[in-house]
């Protein structure tokens, strides 16, 4: 059977392929090769800018030109080389440095090519061109995404601020809010976030075989390689070198970026698990399309799929997100291979992240406001000025006023007119009566700030 959206195991690539095909442009096997590539054509450059004295004058800017195209018009046939080479090597990166000096000798190069890959190890190029692919696909995909939503959200927070609403601790009916301080709730938590998010550093491993550029050193020891990796990881490639490492990266940056995405996610698990209550309490309605089914039997239904959709896939890219943060940083002395596997699933949870955000946005954008619900349950829940009433009582010296409320309304419905017949009942004056009768399920909502 040949791997289609039909036949494909997984779901990222099947089912939600036409979702998540961007990622394919930074986590698949194409693109970590190409990403290969890329490092060892800038890593050679930069060896000819330095410049080392064999290499001196024999690399001209039309050369460099043609060297970068081997990865601005990387093709899966070269891919595919790359590939078959890796089957007679059994070495993914030791593939990708011969398909370059075998470009090298083409493009009339062979004289220096065994500079290619010079003093490094295979993690010099997988320590880079991975953090350089995730710094890419974060910046691209991911963060447009999760700001469109911030967006969304906080366009409603706006549209909503004046909308009274009952809110329910415990699942009971507690002092009102107002809509739209609640999903300010939402926005306030990921912009924090999202602003951890991008303080922390895309980290990269380079420096030879065991971390001390030994090789180097010992070809070149008068040059200052410190420098010269500094250099080439911070400015030419973007990222932040890490100064002693074994032969691979600690990933501990690369374990609080996922840590980030995860916390991210757990808060849209929130948002979409009170949006799915809402909606059971008939506070919002959805947007229908004429031939959707809800339901196979029941003909009524409109399910809210999109928010069940969204959390199922949040958990799917927590549970990995959780996996890579707690064994990524975990290795065995100076290297051992299980990061290897596993760093090639890091696009696996942000897949399901970019699925979770595209059932997100689209529920968030079904949502109908059902104001008349809404007020229904303010008016059928009176008891909650009970909280108003008595905290002017205390501002007043009045005896035991949380008591008196507690024998009114604990385990008793009340109405509007039971809370005026009390107020009447009290042995106070009557402007202080007339300001408790203002006190109503519609406007004790408190401040509502903004951010």
């Amino acid at each position: 059977m040949e791997l289609t959206p039909l036949s494909a195991i997984s779901p990222v690539d099947g089912r939600y392929r036409k979702t998540v095909a961007n990622l394919a442009n930074y986590f698949s096997e194409f693109a970590l090769i190409k990403y290969r590539v890329e490092v060892e054509i800038e890593y050679f450059i930069a060896l000819c800018e330095l410049p080392l004295p064999q290499l001196k004058g024999k690399v001209t800017e039309a050369h460099k030109k043609s060297i970068r195209d081997l990865y601005n018009n990387f093709s899966e046939t070269d891919a595919q080389k790359i590939k078959d080479t890796e089957k007679i090597t059994n070495h993914d990166v030791k593939a990708v440095e011969y398909f370059i000096k075998e470009s090298f000798d083409k493009l009339g190069l062979g004289e220096v090519k065994e500079f290619v890959h010079f003093g490094l190890t295979s993690q010099d190029i997988n320590n880079t061109a991975i953090p350089l692919s995730i710094k890419r696909a974060v910046n691209e995909q991911y963060l447009p995404k999760l700001t469109e939503i911030i967006t969304l959200l906080q366009a409603f927070a706006t549209d909503w601020k004046d909308i009274p609403l009952l809110a329910r601790t415990h699942g009971q009916p507690a002092s009102p809010t107002r809509l739209g301080k609640e999903i300010l709730v939402f926005v306030e938590r990921l912009q924090a976030q999202a602003a951890q998010l991008l303080y922390i550093p895309y980290s990269a491993k380079f420096g030879g075989a065991t971390g001390n550029f030994n090789a180097h050193h010992v070809a070149y020891p008068a040059t200052d390689w410190a420098k010269f990796g500094n250099n080439f990881v911070n400015s030419v490639l973007g990222l932040n070198r890490s100064q002693v490492t074994t032969q691979i990266e600690h990933y501990d940056n690369l374990a609080a970026l996922f840590d980030c995405q995860k916390r991210i996610n757990t808060i849209l698990i929130d948002l979409c698990r009170d949006m799915w209550t809402y909606i059971s309490m008939d506070y919002f309605k959805q947007k229908v399309k004429k031939d959707e089914v809800g339901s196979s039997a029941m003909p009524h239904k409109v399910n809210p799929i999109d928010f069940e959709n969204a959390e199922g896939n949040f958990g799917l890219a927590n549970a990995m997100f959780e996996h890579l943060s707690a064994k990524l940083p975990v290795s065995r002395l100076q290297r051992d291979l299980t990061d290897s596997t596993v760093l090639r699933n890091v696009g696996v949870p942000l897949a399901h992240t970019a699925i979770a955000f595209v059932s997100l946005i689209k529920g968030l954008n079904k949502l109908v406001l059902n104001e008349p619900k809404i007020n229904d349950d303010l008016e059928n829940n009176w008891a909650v000025v009970a909280e108003a009433i008595q905290t002017v009582l205390r501002r007043e010296n009045y005896p035991q006023p949380y008591e008196a409320l507690k024998a009114l309304t604990r385990g008793t419905k009340i109405d509007a007119e039971a809370i005026a017949g009390f107020i009447d009942s009290l042995e106070v004056s009557e402007q202080l009566k007339a300001e408790l009768k203002k006190i109503t399920p519609y406007n004790y909502t408190g401040i509502h700030p903004s951010i």
